[in-house]
């Protein structure tokens, strides 16, 4: 059990162990926390919705109207149960009326009496998020209630998670087959090198010289050619051995010829011949004593070259701790690209990381557009600043792409000279010279590309580094999966609260569809004034979400026919306000927030609520004012008719540097003017 390399790739498993175990360990908890808290939100931003509309209905006196709304809101799928009971637990209006009358489970019961208003809940086979909301009473309530009862009823909501935990269960088992194929490949890796590099050759020299001490010099051979170290070494040890025997050859010899010279000294008349001979012996003796002596030097020599190649196998080890290294540079790019949930970001992190940890000038990833076939630039980085990443690249022979998605396997191109298959020229605009590509899956299925070309020190790339660029785009595909994950979870999210707006606007024919309509003036006139992407996101989403605020206006002022009152436009100004704190929980909406607050600021500062002006007013939100402004008056209020479309723009113009930006109101008649604007 004192193996160096026993020690050594027991050191490294337990690394690489350790590593991927708190990896996955990381990924899986954060999934878990993260859909969670999506659910918690999604399922109080439902009931806090619910319970505000039933309180509109029941101070507008249309109590029928409640059972007929929980019955509508209980369509949504992800809905298992809509109902209010009463302090005692009995069912008071429910989605479905046959439960009218019928007790809540006592787990309800128990949360409202106890104040814990959300928990979790399992029903059969199925985990479900309950949220419970007291419906408490007030000054507004004591014409129809008691005033000594407290509580008039409480909202139950029953909100299904299989959705999510089909989701939850789907990534941990990518991400832990994943973890576990990477870990299979690194270990079985670096056993076959130290079993075919080190252990093999040492067993081979072990043998040569147990024959050697033996004495058996035909066989004390050793051939190794795994390495030139290993084969230089072989080649001393067995010269060596050879120099040794023809000394103890020439040894055996003398002392033959020694012992018949003293057989000749027996006789009186040859002594003085003998003498002479011996002499002569004696002389030769000395001279072999000499070329020993050399012998033995020679051997010393020898021993120091061992040394050398001693010193030159710590410089293999050294190397091996390199690549200890750069596997943790591959853990901690994992960590990092694991933190980034937005899949442009993700994808040029990735391309960054995985060209510094591999050397090279270029790096990029190529993602497959399913409706064209064609693939698309997802992230890059090394190429040239005029590049256009959303270009179309079509599969045709001679693409690296091409191969290694049809193949499903990486590709390593160490001098694409030598391979005359592949274009030299990339599309990307730069020249190959080598390359190494590998591809990017989703549950099995080919979904891109990632490739890492010319490596900076002018060197090509070898086998070992086409591995490593497999692991990274290993770890890459559960990465990209995730990030997928989170946008549609993010978009479910926009859906559902879309989906509010939508329903607020259905019950006022008035202000039907004009949120879609503010959304197709907003974007159009957004991109004439040269909004970058994110911006136009944001404006779409502002321009959405922007009378979110009025679900908690007063639905009588609404749809007042009459002029209204100071006071009546003092409470419709806070819808801005009230949009803001209805959307606050929602984290990743936070700019969108800052555009929706500030819709109906105007440029000379008299706007509302905050009174911004000029340069503190978000761009966004003067293109969204003008949009507004525009369909509010192109149409019918319950207090007049629309204006023609000729009136509104002069309208338009006439406020302009005043009410609205002067170059946002100018592009804006521009777009108007031909016949640009998508009505």
């Amino acid at each position: 059990m004192n193996s160096l390399k026993l020690k050594f790739l027991g050191l490294t498993s337990i690394i690489l162990v350790v590593a991927i175990i708190g990896t996955t360990w990381y990924n899986l908890r954060t999934q878990k926390v993260m859909l969670q808290k999506m659910a918690a939100e999604h399922a109080r931003l439902v009931a806090e919705t619910v319970r505000n509309s039933v309180i509109t209905d029941m101070a507008n006196g249309r109590n029928e109207q409640v059972g007929h709304t929980l019955s509508k809101i209980s369509r949504e799928p992800a809905i298992d149960s809509l109902r209010i009971f009463d302090e005692t637990g009995r069912v008071m209006i429910a989605d479905n009326p046959t439960q009218i009358g019928d007790l809540v489970a006592t787990t309800d019961l128990l949360a409202f009496r106890t104040g814990n208003h959300a928990f979790l809940d399992n029903l059969g086979d199925h985990e479900h998020y309950n949220i419970i909301l007291p419906f408490e009473n007030g000054p507004a309530c004591y014409g129809c209630h008691d005033k000594e009862t407290q509580t008039l009823g409480v909202l139950s909501l029953k909100l299904s998670l299989d959705d999510l935990t089909q989701l939850q269960n789907r990534s941990r088992n990518a991400t832990m087959i994943a973890s576990g194929a990477m870990l299979l490949i690194l270990v079985l890796s670096i056993t076959a090198f130290l079993l075919i590099y080190v252990d093999s050759p040492i067993r081979k020299l072990v043998a040569a010289m147990e024959f050697a001490e033996n004495g058996d010099f035909a066989k004390a051979r050793a051939n190794v050619t795994s390495s030139d170290e290993m084969t230089q070494l072989s080649a001393k040890f067995n010269f060596m051995v050879q120099r040794l025997r023809e000394l103890m050859d020439t040894t055996v010899r003398n002392e033959r010829e020694m012992a018949v010279t003293q057989e000749k000294l027996a006789h009186t008349e040859e002594v003085q011949a003998l003498n002479t001979t011996l002499e002569e012996r004696l002389m030769e003796i000395e001279y072999l004593n000499i070329n020993l002596e050399e012998r033995i030097e020679e051997i010393e020599e020898a021993n120091f070259k061992i040394a050398d190649l001693a010193s030159e196998l710590e410089g293999k080890n050294f190397r091996l701790s390199q690549a200890v290294e750069r596997l943790q540079a591959l853990y901690q790019m994992g960590l990092a690209v694991n933190a980034i949930v937005k899949l442009p970001e993700l994808l040029d992190l990735l391309s960054l990381k995985a060209a510094d940890t591999l050397k090279g000038r270029v790096g990029y990833i190529l993602m497959l557009n399913e409706a064209t076939g064609d693939l698309k630039v997802g992230g890059a980085a090394g190429l040239a600043d005029d590049y256009d990443r959303y270009q179309e690249i079509p599969l045709k022979p001679g693409s690296v792409s091409l191969w290694v998605m049809v193949n499903n396997r990486p590709l390593l191109i160490e001098n694409v000279d030598k391979s005359p298959e592949f274009s030299k020229m990339s599309r990307l605009g730069f020249v190959r010279e080598s390359v190494i590509c590998a591809p990017l899956a989703d549950q099995g299925k080919v979904i891109g590309t990632i490739t890492i070309a010319n490596p900076v020190d002018g060197s090509r790339y070898t086998n070992d580094d086409l591995e490593l660029l497999s692991t990274i785009a290993a770890q890459a595909s559960v990465a990209i999966r995730n990030a997928r994950l989170y946008e549609a979870q993010e978009q479910t999210y926009l859906n559902t609260v879309q989906a509010l707006v939508s329903a607020i606007e259905a019950s006022d024919a008035y202000t039907r569809g004009h949120s879609e309509r503010v959304t197709r003036f907003s974007v159009a006139l957004g991109k004439r004034v040269g909004l970058d992407e994110g911006a136009l996101r944001r404006l779409e989403r502002a321009a959405v979400l922007h009378d979110i605020g009025k679900i908690g206006i007063d639905i009588n002022i609404l749809h007042k026919r009459e002029k209204l009152t100071p006071a009546d436009i003092e409470v419709l100004k806070q819808h801005p306000s009230i949009g803001v704190r209805i959307l606050e929980p929602i984290h990743f909406l936070g700019e969108v927030r800052e555009i929706i607050e500030q819709h109906h600021e105007r440029f000379d500062g008299q706007g509302y609520p905050r009174g911004l002006s000029s340069e503190e007013w978000l761009l966004e939100a003067r293109i969204l004012a003008v949009c507004d402004t525009f369909d509010a008056m192109t149409s019918d209020r319950p207090y007049r008719k629309a204006l023609p479309m000729e009136v509104a723009i002069q309208e338009i113009r006439d406020h302009s540097g005043r009410q609205f930006d002067p170059e946002v109101a100018t592009a804006f008649i521009g777009m108007c003017a031909e016949g640009q604007l998508p009505l």
